[in-house]
């Protein structure tokens, strides 16, 4: 069973990654953008992934200038955007995917600028009521988070950073203290993007990791196979896979649900 009965925010997380750990592998978590390639597609699309047996998901919220962001989702979001996709469309979105049956956590991911001119506390309240689990703010460092870390904590919400191997000592704690719900880990440097393999480095980096935080650790950046999801599954608590299946919702609903399945049974082989 993937979905989390009666939990939210940081308590649905948290059996979510407990699920997994007792099926012996790591917890999915597809991105996809709210709005593409058009706002029904969009939320046909997540409902179809979680009929498929993922774990949870990274809500996309479109922004003229996502800087982490390679060129598939900065297509797939700037259609969005033309289509009219806004801050409250994201929050309307997650209400209706939860009316439709989606029990999986769901995690608002988003860049700074459009959540502040939107009102940090009053986004924080509203994506809570709408039936979000927590925040993923890519631009966001810990140094600057108070302005969502208190309302997050009050509402329950996980608040999650993010670690990249340029990542030195100093960072690593200031960003495990920080975050809650998990780690976002950087499997490179650069932007969002499929790739052909994952690079060499990766397992002496979640093994520094390791040891430094006992936090749950969730892998994005480059994943795109089953092949890469078997891999990691053994390595880390998550992954997250965005732009492979951003490029396969160009193609249909049909062609994304069908690449997450794949990797669903990858993981649980």
């Amino acid at each position: 069973m993937t979905a989390t009965q009666n939990l939210h925010g940081i308590a649905a997380l948290e059996a979510m990654f407990a699920r997994a750990k007792s099926e012996s592998r790591a917890a999915f978590l597809p991105y996809f953008p709210i709005g593409y390639p058009d706002y029904a597609a969009s939320l046909a699309t997540i409902k179809a992934l979680a009929d498929a047996g993922v774990d949870g998901f990274e809500i996309g919220i479109p922004f003229s200038d996502p800087i982490a962001d390679g060129p598939t989702i900065q297509a797939a979001t700037q259609i969005a955007l033309e289509k009219g996709a806004t801050v409250r469309l994201c929050l309307e979105a997650v209400r209706k995917l939860r009316e439709q049956g989606v029990r999986q956590p769901m995690l608002m991911m988003g860049y700074a600028n459009p959540l502040v001119a939107y009102g940090t506390d009053r986004f924080v309240r509203d994506a809570r009521a709408a039936g979000a689990d927590g925040l993923i703010v890519p631009d966001l460092p810990p140094e600057e988070a108070a302005m969502f870390a208190d309302t997050c904590a009050r509402e329950g919400m996980a608040l999650v950073f993010m670690l990249a191997p340029t990542s030195n000592d100093a960072r690593i704690k200031l960003a495990s203290a920080a975050a809650t719900g998990f780690i976002y880990v950087v499997s490179l440097t650069g932007i969002t993007g499929a790739r052909r393999e994952l690079p060499a480095y990766l397992k002496d980096f979640i093994a520094r990791l390791r040891a430094s935080t006992d936090k749950p650790l969730v892998l994005g950046f480059g994943i795109s196979t089953p092949a890469h999801a078997r891999e990691v599954s053994g390595l880390t608590d998550g992954f997250i896979v965005g732009s492979a299946l951003v490029r396969a919702g160009g193609e249909g609903v049909e062609s994304t649900r069908a690449l997450a399945a794949s990797m669903v049974a990858a993981i649980r082989e």
